[in-house]
């Protein structure tokens, strides 16, 4: 029997804040069973003839994930087969409460059920399996803890089989070292939706997290959490005979080079969480699985952190307007529409240089705006040429450059081009978030990773790029067909979790020839849709003046954060309508992923009746029409095709 003090020590240390209430203990067990605390998802485990370890997830007694594989492959020993379950132990109460400012709530609850499995192999030596199941969802983490020497974990065998007859809506991992100047992966490709369960990924890369399944009636969101610097990013592989999706690891090129790929630790060590969050699309938007299974927030002075907008001018003028005057321009543009920041990108400190940068950061100050400043992350793991560059790679570069940045006023980083997932790239993220905090310095990652719970662990990372965002919809006519699709996927998939810095909200056009095929009703929506601790707008000071003046008060007094959501109507890739509240305020903002004129009928009721504003499309793409309303269970809606609507109540 195992003792309760000793399990409880296990949980904290997998979790950091569990409370164990109750447990039971069995010695040998070759089959289990954990529910969720409401009893409707039940998790069930088994030992086969062969000593290989499965298991399988229902929801109300419908099979979710089929039978599917655990194990790991360590360089000293292997957990795959010829295993014994020398016990399981189940508890019950865990509990945590935690808040975030850049996520969809402020207050956030977490309940679960958790079990504690320990694997026995051939050579004698002991692998833990720590699952918990939440109403929302599923949660397990494999934990080492006889680790004397260094050891490298070679391959997961975990796997999730999804039923005959699901659906996939999947965004392939690009090839490490190829795109633009070999940048990737940078997690900047389009969905393939609705795809049959198995279908290959064609560059054999593999597929990103989040990824989105629906098997039956249920849906899937299948992720990972609590990624530290001993692990590296994981994703799932390309092939996927008969709905496995297995594990992988990243390519041997994603590393700073000869620094490591693999997981390594010369000490107990644990696994990222591998999350799946279960049921109907409420849920998927709803949930905060993603963060409440990171790791809890370091222990900082937490006083600089302070979410807003900001103006940019890259994303309209590019790189031939970074200069004094265009920075002094925008700087003033966002302290008129009361936005809290201007951001500076590449090349800033040839084309203006430190002094001219300081004195453009008292200016702002003046003006109620801090500055962000870009910066090249890289080292010789790629060929970009925009500076600053080399500034961050050591301890002692990094302290130099941020005390220079402190003392000039600066209120945060964007750092870009890191191009992989290996372990030695992992550890360079995080080294970069632990002394910018020691500077009181936001960081906004791009050219990077998705972020998996770390805006929760680190909380002045404001946002991460990690997505195919604005900056390529004005690259090409491509990408802007296509802006109104992918965007109704993102709420659903790539920010479910974590924050991302899209750039949204063109609301009058493109500075260049491609040509915007979303409303600017549509545009307008992305602004509450997408969530971000930072939001950096794609507007210009010019195209803003075509902008009705009831609009820009909007925008003026839009949230810089939120306490709740509310799930209200969509489908991954057509439409998506999502509510979020900020105080006494609710804010309903809905887009048309498709060409189609759409006729829905919105239950409000948990508004009570309130009159508010709406916004949306006038007779021309460009124009947007505001007139009052009543939120009633069945409020009529119209969105034109790939247009939108912006409710305040």
């Amino acid at each position: 029997m195992i003792r309760f003090k000793q399990i409880c020590q296990w949980i904290k240390y997998s979790t950091s804040f569990l409370y164990c209430l109750a447990f039971m203990a069995c010695q040998s067990s070759s089959q289990s069973v954990l529910k969720s605390p409401d009893g409707k998802i039940v998790l069930t485990y088994k030992l086969d003839a062969k000593g290989r370890l499965w298991y399988q997830l229902r929801k109300n007694d419908t099979l979710v994930l089929d039978s599917s594989r655990l194990g790991v492959l360590l360089s000293q020993t292997k957990f795959d087969d010829k295993l014994q379950v020398t016990f399981d132990s189940a508890y019950h109460g865990i509990s945590d409460n935690y808040v975030m400012y850049n996520a969809k709530r402020k207050q956030n609850h977490y309940a679960a059920n958790g079990l504690v499995l320990e694997l026995q192999n051939e050579e004698g030596q002991h692998c833990r399996i720590i699952f918990q199941l939440a109403n929302d969802g599923l949660a397990f983490r494999y934990y080492f803890p006889n680790i004397k020497a260094l050891t490298k974990v070679e391959k997961e065998l975990t796997t999730y089989h999804l039923p005959t007859g699901s659906k996939a809506w999947l965004q392939p991992m690009a090839v490490a070292k190829t795109g633009w100047e070999h940048t990737n992966p940078s997690y900047e490709e389009h969905y393939e939706q609705e795809i049959p369960v198995g279908t290959a990924e064609k560059t054999g890369a593999g597929w990103i997290y989040p990824s989105l399944f629906k098997s039956g009636n249920n849906w899937l969101l299948i992720t990972e959490s609590a990624l530290d610097s001993q692990y590296c990013a994981t994703h799932l592989a390309a092939q996927s005979p008969n709905g496995v999706y297995q594990v992988a690891f990243p390519d041997s090129r994603e590393e700073i080079v000869n620094d490591g790929i693999l997981p390594r630790s010369d000490k107990a060590f644990y696994s990222p969480w591998r999350i799946v969050t279960v049921g109907n699309l409420a849920t998927i938007i709803e949930s905060t699985l993603g963060t409440d299974l990171a790791s809890p927030a370091m222990d900082t002075d937490s006083s600089f952190i302070k979410p807003g907008k900001a103006s940019w001018s890259w994303i309209n003028s590019k790189d031939d307007f970074i200069t004094y005057d265009e920075q002094k321009r925008y700087i003033d543009f966002a302290a008129n529409m009361k936005w809290q920041y201007c951001l500076i990108d590449v090349n800033w400190d040839t084309k203006i240089g430190y002094e001219k940068i300081a004195e453009l950061s008292a200016y702002a100050s003046r003006k109620g705006v801090g500055l962000i400043l870009w910066y090249n992350s890289a080292g010789d793991w790629n060929t970009v040429k925009y500076t600053p560059k080399d500034k961050l790679l050591t301890h002692t570069d990094r302290q130099q450059e941020f005390k220079r940045l402190k003392e000039m006023g600066i209120k945060g980083i964007k750092v870009d081009f890191f191009g992989g997932d290996g372990q030695s790239v992992i550890r360079y993220y995080q080294e970069i978030l632990e002394d910018a905090a020691s500077y009181q310095l936001l960081v906004n990652f791009h050219g990077a990773t998705l972020p998996r719970g770390w805006a929760r662990t680190y909380p002045h990372l404001m946002t991460t790029e990690a997505v195919r965002g604005f900056e390529m919809v004005t690259f090409g006519q491509a990408d802007a067909d296509k802006e109104a699709t992918h965007a109704t996927m993102l709420p659903f998939t790539r920010n479910a979790f974590d924050p991302m810095d899209f750039t949204p909200m063109n609301l009058y056009k493109i500075q260049s020839s491609v040509q915007r095929k979303t409303s600017s009703a549509f545009e307008l929506a992305t602004s509450v849709l997408f969530l971000s601790g930072i939001q950096h707008y794609a507007e210009s000071p010019e195209g803003m003046k075509h902008v009705s003046e009831d609009v820009q008060h909007f925008l003026r007094a839009l949230p810089n954060s939120w306490d709740d959501v509310k799930f209200i109507d969509g489908y991954p890739g057509k439409y998506v309508i999502i509510a979020r509240k900020s105080g006494d305020n609710w804010y309903i903002a809905g887009i048309n992923g498709e060409t189609q004129e759409k006729q829905l009928a919105l239950n409000l009721s948990f508004i009570d009746g309130k009159q508010g504003a709406l916004f949306t499309d006038g007779n021309g793409s460009e124009l947007i029409t505001h007139q009052t309303i009543t939120a009633t269970n069945k409020l009529p809606i119209s969105m034109k095709g790939n247009g939108g609507f912006v409710m305040k109540f």
